[in-house]
């Protein structure tokens, strides 16, 4: 814990913690248009996945998937928190979905936003590795400037530099295997999922996962790309409000 930084928002509640991971590229600043009302009611802890923002050193932490889940439990563990809701964007949502399905006893519910569940097909996951790989060498070679433009990335000051980032991008963004996409019919607890309407890459995502998760609501934000949170935040504050207040 000591290399992984991290911020609690809002007073101890009885309503169950939320647990919020930002995507690739992006860090814990990604939720700053969020922050005063989704913490009115309940403390909020956002973070900064391995290499990126002040967890500066790519090895913060052990660099694989099961070394970011390992962290989210040990936040979990520092807000005393048995159970909390788990959200996250993009990588961040990701990551939420292979901590429901290994840790189902912690969550109340999740929060998925402009995220997907990986892949079934072998062949796919290969070219999404390959690109994945391909990022990681532009990083290497161009430094920051080879990020894809948006407000998270823009939003973020990475400590470590374009070379964490990269050490990071191979490490856990890459994917292993069909673990999440087959978890999605066995959650059982609510989910909602957010999309940015102008999040082309991600709405059949957003649709794959609300028609397999039980009971899953979608929604999709008018007027947003990949960052819906920041590009509509008080639409995405009352949605996400709504949600949290039926739990």
């Amino acid at each position: 814990m000591a290399d992984i930084a991290y911020t609690i928002h809002g007073a101890p509640s009885a309503r169950a913690p939320l647990l919020l991971t930002h995507g690739f590229g992006a860090s814990q600043a990604m939720w700053a248009p969020n922050l005063d009302a989704l913490s009115r009611e309940r403390q909020v802890l956002t973070w900064d996945l391995p290499g990126h923002g002040a967890s500066a050193h790519a090895g913060a932490g052990e660099l694989s998937h099961d070394g970011c889940i390992a962290e989210m439990l040990k936040l979990l563990d520092r807000l005393g928190a048995e159970r909390a809701v788990i959200g996250g964007m993009s990588l961040g949502g990701y990551l939420s979905l292979l901590f429901c399905a290994r840790h189902p006893e912690r969550v109340v519910a999740l929060l998925l936003v402009d995220t997907g569940p990986g892949f079934r097909d072998d062949s796919a996951r290969e070219a999404w590795n390959s690109w994945v790989v391909g990022l990681a060498d532009d990083l290497e070679a161009r430094g920051l400037d080879a990020l894809r433009s948006g407000p998270e990335a823009e939003a973020a000051e990475h400590a470590g530099g374009a070379v964490a980032l990269a050490a990071a991008a191979r490490a856990i963004l890459t994917q292993r295997d069909e673990e999440a996409f087959a978890s999605l019919g066995a959650i059982a607890v609510p989910t909602l999922v957010v999309v940015g309407a102008d999040d082309d890459p991600f709405l059949a995502s957003a649709e794959a996962m609300a028609r397999r998760i039980p009971g899953a609501r979608k929604l999709t934000l008018q007027n947003a790309g990949h960052a819906a949170n920041m590009d509509q935040p008080a639409a995405f504050d009352q949605a996400v409000g709504e949600f949290l207040k039926e739990l």
